[in-house]
């Protein structure tokens, strides 16, 4: 869904505690298999861990960085994160509505909330005094 990032006009990139090497044998022998060309975005070598520390998802005992998403607005402020174990896939779908939800809220300039499963186009909520303690008279999911 890299086309999709790209035209929602999102950076992305991939991290881990393997060498620029690792990374690109591993591109090599196996992602191109699964994308073609490659992947088509910067795979970062965090070989201490530092990244993943401030991140907080290094694994000490292990070595090594878990899977996270880390969702960051134009100014560096992380939106949404995600923290997976390896055996459980990501859903790349979601992780598109999200980003498409905090671009909505970020242009209206947090006059507007995304509901639960909210998609573009559908009704979204007026933040401010009146809507509290009336969320359900105006939300029906």
């Amino acid at each position: 869904m890299y086309s999709e990032l790209q035209k929602l006009d999102v950076h992305v990139y991939a991290c881990s505690v393997d060498s620029v090497f690792v990374h690109k044998m591993w591109d090599e022998s196996e992602l191109s298999r699964m994308v073609d060309g490659g992947i088509p975005y910067p795979m970062l070598s965090d070989g201490g861990g530092n990244l993943g520390k401030v991140y907080g998802v290094y694994d000490d005992a292990a070595g090594v960085n878990v899977r996270g998403r880390f969702l960051i607005d134009p100014d560096g402020v992380i939106q949404g994160m995600e923290i997976l174990t390896p055996p459980v896939g990501r859903n790349f779908a979601e992780t598109i509505r999200q980003i498409k939800a905090f671009q909505h809220v970020r242009k209206s300039k947090g006059t507007e909330a995304t509901p639960a499963e909210w998609q573009p186009g559908k009704p979204t909520l007026k933040v401010g005094p009146d809507l509290v303690g009336k969320v359900w008279e105006v939300w029906k999911p």
